[in-house]
């Protein structure tokens, strides 16, 4: 059986109808106004992130290569699928949930390299740890610093990775230039906003604390964003047990929803719009790590914001995949 489990139609069935719609909206049969072909493909785009993550993780088929395939369409064009791979599959095996060294998903910098930071890159992540930030300029820092690092210092598998998305972007590109209606600059916008509304999910996800236990979220939404983002609003159900598809994350968490908030002390938001009422324009945190972090002995990849960091720090060149 090629299925993992007999209810992954569900999941299949939400990629056939990513896929089909995003076709829909390129083609525009119907010749609806550009606005509205960018509002609905962005949601799409975002989506279809939220889609590859569940593949990372081993959904909707047995086989790996097959749900590989499945995912690695770049329709956001901004990160490799392989590389949001192993970056995420580093996040759930480190214990360190956080740590700018140890994490490679971590929003924070060591304090002492902070310290010694310029005043006005300060300011940038500053206001990038606010969410109206962390939506407006969260996927260039995100995007850019990581493409950097890897570009100058990645092995060779890790730069013929971004190699070859380069291309299968460039096809993207060149097949929505070709058979769509919709100019290459709106999908560009399209693709960067979805990546703006991954950021939701991603901006408080994980918290430092001293409890490793404490430092994930919970998010009790069930409208819009919860679908879209397949119920990893419930994140410390999903990193309690990553292997289980999105559609059995709610249940889970209703039968054991005390033990769950107990686990992450009370680490939790009602829904998205507290998130948003809250967080808009507020900084949830300070942007440098309040513990310790595990200083790599020997040269070692930072997180994606860090090396964000090393780039600005060089150029004024201003994320959530993601799964």
């Amino acid at each position: 059986m090629w299925l993992r489990d007999s209810a992954e139609w569900r999941t299949v069935l939400l990629i056939v109808i990513c896929y089909f719609f995003l076709g829909l909206m390129i083609l525009n049969p119907f010749g609806i106004p550009l606005i509205m072909q960018i509002l609905i493909i962005i949601p799409l785009i975002t989506l279809h992130s939220s889609l590859q993550h569940e593949c990372i993780h081993g959904h909707p088929f047995v086989s790996e290569k097959l749900n590989d395939a499945i995912a690695i369409i770049p329709v956001g064009l901004l990160v490799p699928y392989l590389r949001f791979k192993e970056t995420h599959i580093k996040h759930h095996q480190n214990a360190s949930i956080s740590d700018p060294y140890e994490d490679p998903e971590s929003g924070y910098q060591d304090l002492e390299i902070w310290k010694t930071r310029p005043e006005w890159i300060r300011t940038i992540f500053d206001f990038n740890n606010t969410l109206f930030g962390r939506m407006l300029i969260g996927p260039t820092l995100s995007v850019v610093g990581f493409s950097f690092y890897e570009l100058k210092n990645g092995d060779q598998k890790a730069i013929f990775i971004w190699l070859t998305h380069f291309v299968m972007s460039a096809l993207v590109v060149t097949f929505i230039y070709v058979v769509s209606d919709m100019p290459v600059w709106a999908y560009l916008v399209c693709s960067y906003f979805a990546y703006s509304l991954l950021m939701v999910r991603t901006f408080l996800e994980h918290q430092a604390h001293e409890s490793m236990r404490a430092r994930t979220v919970i998010v009790e939404d069930k409208g819009f964003f919860s679908l879209l983002f397949l119920n990893n609003n419930l994140h410390v159900v999903h990193h309690a047990y990553p292997t289980v598809a999105w559609y059995k994350l709610p249940g889970i968490f209703q039968k054991n929803r005390q033990r769950f908030l107990e686990m992450n002390r009370g680490y939790s938001f009602k829904n998205y719009a507290e998130i948003f009422k809250r967080f808009t324009f507020s900084q949830k945190e300070p942007v440098p790590y309040p513990f310790t972090p595990k200083r790599p002995k020997a040269k070692k990849a930072p997180s994606r914001i860090d090396t964000a960091t090393k780039a600005a720090a060089k150029t004024v060149s201003i994320t959530d995949n993601v799964n």
